[in-house]
């Protein structure tokens, strides 16, 4: 899902540890923090003014002595803070860090603070620390061969669904308040939220303030069924379960999958992917090397259990062993690779370990061998995650070493296929990509527009695929205007656009051939228009928000949107970072409604103002005593010659 909200939860109480910490350039009162201190209180006061990645760090020690303490004491201040900045309702505080919180303390438990891992943390959570060079690493792989894309077949084309981000709420209760205090209502959170109460109720099929009911999950499968009977088969990139992620818990993932799995079973031959809201807590994927209790294995076992009528029982084996990645042939002959993106997601806080893994539970290498295997097979590879690899949500480090995977296998993979950003989108992989161009275009990612209506009308995409070399020929768009008056006694379901009748005429040279591919270079070509012509952008840029928002998109918006569909890599997607809370800007909404429209960060950023560290040191004593502001840090809890 776009924004990831337990986390930004947890996150919000941290940054207002330092809402204190100006915004300004770091000046001498500032400047005369960097010497040696030696115990809490010493570190508190030093930061108080600075906004620096370093005083960032140094905020890290002092929550790293904490952490230290152990995970009740580290959420109750945490806990504390949220309450007392307002970020969120009190049960959301309570239930979101209490899920959250321990994996935090064990980050902070872990790290050494001047290091890598450090800085990333502080540029995730604050802001206030940029992006470290990328590490150089050659991925592990054979020689490419001289080889190139297959032709077009001018076979009769395949029709394949593309679903992702259903996001269902079975605690959606119709004529419950759809106006509320969360971030997902439609439920009866109060007395005053009940059915024949509020003066909010919400329909049957759903509201934007909600995520989806299981109505229009199943309007959706009614809808799939009536306008592509033919296909011949579905895609789902992840993120069944709904957003109340404070409440989230195993049991209750653990029924979301089932649930919705079971309906999906009724499209016949489907193939999901793990997306980062399908574990309990949202985001948390430890990988295979981290020490730890707390295991995700379960939702592996689920997902292996649910799908296996699905994808066979060999691959529903792999999901099981394999951390929920998977390799199976399609009955088309189309080998299809779900791979679980999760390991390279940084808000999945189970990565920032001492030392962070290159290549988290080996995923990477997997899927070299897999590509590998492909193609000496001579088979052509679909490739399906969740989060888009050029995101800025993805580590810069394994957002490029994937991106050398790509290269390598470009005429082997026939495309790429994701979610998580909810909207309607693509990226464009290229062989020089700090400075694409049509003749450098490799690959394409098809990012598909979500179904849940909290970002939108719901949506979904049906691909006109070569039956011989399983490329994109072309795709449309269906969705259900949520708006309309009839709406909330049935969807109706309509085609939006296709790719080809909207852009192919207004190319040059054209691109309208039924049996003509949609290449890398058409992709790039379409950007270029994009930029030559605002008004085929524009209308772009409504349907990329699902056609239900009027809201433009314009200079520094429209360049960076423009930048964002040419990065496969994330360190090219000119997103930049800056202080504050990163959630929703970093999960691909620079360019959204909610960020060219009126930010949709900023009454969560105008939260934390007032007493910062004040308040930091306030919610310390209350919990661990006046004591604890004279704990002396530990010199290993820094790198050497690490100084504030």
């Amino acid at each position: 899902m776009l924004f990831p909200k337990l986390f930004a939860f947890v996150g919000a109480a941290l940054p207002y540890l330092v809402s204190s910490l100006s915004i300004s350039d770091v000046t001498s009162k500032s400047a005369s923090i960097y010497t040696k201190r030696d115990t809490v209180s010493d570190i508190l006061t030093a930061v108080e003014d600075a906004a620096t990645c370093t005083a960032c760090e140094a905020l890290l020690v002092v929550l790293k002595v904490l952490a230290h303490t152990g995970n009740d004491n580290f959420v109750n201040v945490i806990t504390e803070i949220c309450m007392l900045a307002g970020v969120e309702d009190s049960d959301v505080c309570t239930g979101a860090i209490a899920l959250e919180g321990p994996i935090l303390a064990h980050d902070l438990r872990q790290m050494t603070i001047g290091t890598r891992t450090s800085t990333l943390f502080c540029l995730t959570v604050f802001g206030l620390c940029q992006w470290p060079e990328i590490e150089a690493y050659n991925v592990p792989m054979t020689a490419k061969p001289v080889k190139s894309r297959p032709s077009p077949s001018g076979g009769k084309p395949l029709q394949v669904v593309h679903i992702s981000d259903i996001h269902v709420d079975l605690s959606y209760k119709t004529g419950s308040s759809y106006s509320c205090t969360k971030n997902i209502c439609c439920r009866p959170y109060t007395a005053a939220d009940e059915p024949g109460v509020t003066e909010f109720p919400a329909g049957e099929y759903g509201n934007h303030a909600c995520d989806s009911p299981v109505t229009l999950e199943e309007s959706l499968y009614s809808a799939i069924e009536n306008l592509v009977p033919n296909r011949a088969f579905t895609i789902f990139t992840g993120d069944v379960v709904e957003g109340a992620v404070w409440l989230v818990n195993d049991t209750e993932v653990t029924n979301d999958l089932e649930d919705a799995y079971t309906r999906m079973k009724g499209l016949g031959e489907a193939y999901g992917v793990v997306g980062n809201h399908d574990a309990a807590p949202v985001n948390s994927f430890p990988p295979a090397s981290v020490d730890t209790t707390i295991s995700t294995q379960w939702a592996y076992d689920v997902l292996s259990s649910e799908w296996k009528s699905m994808i066979g029982s060999t691959a529903a084996a792999e999901v099981e062993s394999n951390y929920g990645s998977y390799s199976v042939l399609t009955s088309e002959g189309l080998r299809l690779i779900s791979v679980n993106t999760n390991f390279w997601y940084k808000q999945n806080f189970w990565l920032y370990e001492a030392t962070m893994d290159r290549d988290p539970s080996g995923q990477l290498a997997w899927l070299v061998a897999e590509l590998e295997a492909a193609e000496t097979a001579g088979e052509r590879v679909w490739l399906m995650g969740h989060m888009p690899m050029g995101s800025s949500g993805a580590f810069h480090d394994q957002s490029q070493y994937f991106d050398q995977i790509i290269q390598r296998f470009d005429a082997t993979i026939a495309a790429l296929f994701f979610g998580h950003t909810h909207q309607d989108e693509f990226e464009v992989a290229y062989s020089t990509p700090a400075a694409p161009s049509p003749n450098t275009a490799v690959m394409v990612s098809y990012i598909a527009p979500a179904l849940t209506p909290t970002s939108g009308n719901p949506t979904f995409r049906v691909y006109d695929i070569d039956p011989v070399t399983f490329a994109v020929l072309d795709y449309t768009v269906y969705y259900t205007n949520i708006s309309s008056p009839t709406y909330q006694s049935g969807p109706t379901w309509e085609k939006l656009y296709s790719v080809k009748e909207t852009y192919g005429a207004l190319l040059s040279p054209p691109v309208t051939d039924s049996s003509a591919e949609l290449t890398p270079s058409f992709w790039h070509n379409l950007t270029v228009l994009f930029e030559n012509n605002d008004a085929v952008y524009q209308a772009w840029y409504a349907r990329r928000g699902r056609d239900y928002s009027d809201a433009t998109c314009t200079g520094d918006c429209k360049t960076s949107s423009i930048c964002q569909l040419r990065a496969s890599q994330s360190q090219y997607n000119c997103v930049t970072v800056s202080p504050g809370i990163n959630f929703k800007r970093d999960e691909l909404t620079t360019h959204t409604h909610g960020e060219c429209g009126g930010s949709a960060a900023v009454p969560i950023l105008a939260s934390f103002t007032g007493s910062g560290m004040s308040g930091f040191q306030n919610a310390l004593v209350a919990t661990m005593g006046d004591s604890f502001l004279n704990t002396t840090v530990p010199s290993n809890y820094t790198v050497a010659g690490w100084n504030l």
